[in-house]
């Protein structure tokens, strides 16, 4: 298994990942638009009683086969495959891939269109590349560790993703930054529609918070790019949900925190869930203290 892996190396396979994050979105975005016209008959449950739908598993196969050619050696942890993956057999991977093929099932169940592709490449247990794309908003997400993070609009029914010159036009993408707090302005707060009275008491610790709705790991991308201060996810979340969102805020200046202000790690666990956790724009600043207990 690899150790390390050379950084002109993440720059090669960084334009490959973004195209196969595409090339998902444009298939999630076309069922999602063709059951926008008819009722969601295809949702079932997983074991966790977590809805998923068959775009979530055609995403899966796509990204997976994609994936697997890429890197045919390096080993893949997807949402939707893990359960075919014993613990035993993946406890001592330190290098893998770690994708969730449709991060926000449920915004794409409900129709508010805020659901994205992460696809992240975890090595000695930290996230060191990362592509999030949310297909319906039109936004993709990159960064590789050690270099600026990346953001740019991108319509799949405007490009031709599958002949797309991918290395020019992540080049022509924008570099993306935190927003500094600052106390004379409201802090932007990224929430999801459904969060808790835990989120409600954070915020009121906050210096007029001021609150950012969206859905999936388009809410710490909107941490990265400025568009929001701080991102306080208590409920139950797993390790696909953040890591490639991880990269693309750590390049931008940001942090996603534990309640020990640790960055978050990757290990192999018999379940691959995170604790609580914060998305934040600058590690230095004092934030209030998360809740500990799951």
């Amino acid at each position: 298994m690899q150790e390390s892996i050379p950084h002109s190396q993440l720059q090669l396979w960084l334009p490959q990942v973004a195209q196969i994050a595409l090339q998902a979105g444009r298939l999630i975005s076309q069922m999602y638009r063709e059951n926008q016209q008819q009722a969601f008959l295809d949702v079932e449950k997983k074991k966790d009683g977590t809805p998923v739908t068959e775009a979530d598993l055609q995403a899966d196969r796509l990204i997976s086969q994609a994936l697997m050619t890429l890197t045919p050696n390096i080993p893949l942890v997807t949402e939707e495959s893990v359960a075919k993956v014993p613990f035993e057999q993946r406890q001592n991977w330190s290098t893998f891939w770690l994708v969730d093929p449709m991060d926000g099932t449920k915004e794409f169940i409900e129709g508010t269109g805020e659901f994205s592709v992460n696809i992240a490449l975890v090595v000695n247990h930290r996230p060191v590349l990362g592509v999030v794309y949310g297909p319906e908003v039109g936004r993709l997400y990159c960064a590789i560790e050690g270099a600026q993070s990346i953001a740019t609009d991108a319509d799949v029914y405007q490009l031709d993703i599958d002949n797309l010159d991918m290395l020019r036009f992540l080049q022509a993408a924008e570099m993306i930054q935190t927003a500094p707090l600052n106390p004379k302005h409201p802090t932007k707060v990224a929430v999801s529609r459904r969060h808790g009275g835990r989120t409600e008491l954070f915020m009121s610790e906050l210096n007029k918070p001021q609150t950012v709705k969206m859905g999936s790991a388009l809410k710490s991308c909107l941490v990265a790019e400025g568009k929001a201060h701080v991102y306080p996810r208590f409920g139950p979340t797993s390790l696909w949900d953040t890591a490639a969102s991880q990269v693309i805020v750590e390049q931008a200046g940001g942090a996603i925190i534990n309640a020990a202000g640790h960055a978050l790690e990757y290990l192999q666990t018999p379940s691959l869930l995170n604790p609580f956790f914060l998305v934040i724009c600058d590690p230095q600043a004092q934030w209030p203290k998360i809740p500990e207990i799951m």
